[in-house]
């Protein structure tokens, strides 16, 4: 007689606490909770990442994150806010969308070498696949998010 087997799960790592999570592949991921801090996995909205936080959220969530680098005083990066927020909305619990503030992160800017903003960088496992420089409104912006992802 063979054991049964576990159903398939995915690890998420929380936005607010940084606890890592297995969210079973039969459950809605969209209305999973963290064990640790009982907060939703998934709000809807964009994850505000730090230097501090990046490694531990892109690094260790199994599902494929986008992110973007950008910075208060860049016009583009304000006008594509809104449509990178309902991407988000759209978007979740398939992926994961964040946000880092290259005026606030100066580190995690140099490190990834981002020349220029709004630039857009999808990871998988912490490891980035694919990047993409310029503001696009919320159509261009789910059709790259879509093939930058298929793979991931």
């Amino acid at each position: 007689m063979t054991e049964p087997t576990a159903a398939a799960s995915v690890q998420i790592v929380c936005p607010h606490c940084l606890a890592a999570n297995r969210v079973p592949a039969d459950r809605p991921a969209e209305k999973a909770r963290c064990g640790a801090c009982k907060a939703a996995l998934f709000d809807g909205h964009p994850v505000a990442l730090t230097e501090a936080t990046f490694d531990r959220l892109v690094g260790r969530t199994e599902i494929p994150v986008v992110v973007d680098f950008w910075a208060p005083w860049c016009g583009p990066c304000r006008m594509m806010a809104p449509a990178f927020e309902q991407a988000a909305a759209q978007l979740q619990p398939q992926v994961r969308l964040v946000k880092v503030d290259t005026e606030a992160n100066p580190g995690l800017a140099a490190r990834y070498g981002i020349r220029s903003i709004p630039t857009l960088a999808v990871f998988s496992h912490g490891q980035e696949l694919t990047r993409q420089s310029g503001a696009m409104p919320l159509p261009q912006l789910l059709r790259w998010i879509d093939a930058a992802t298929a793979y991931a």
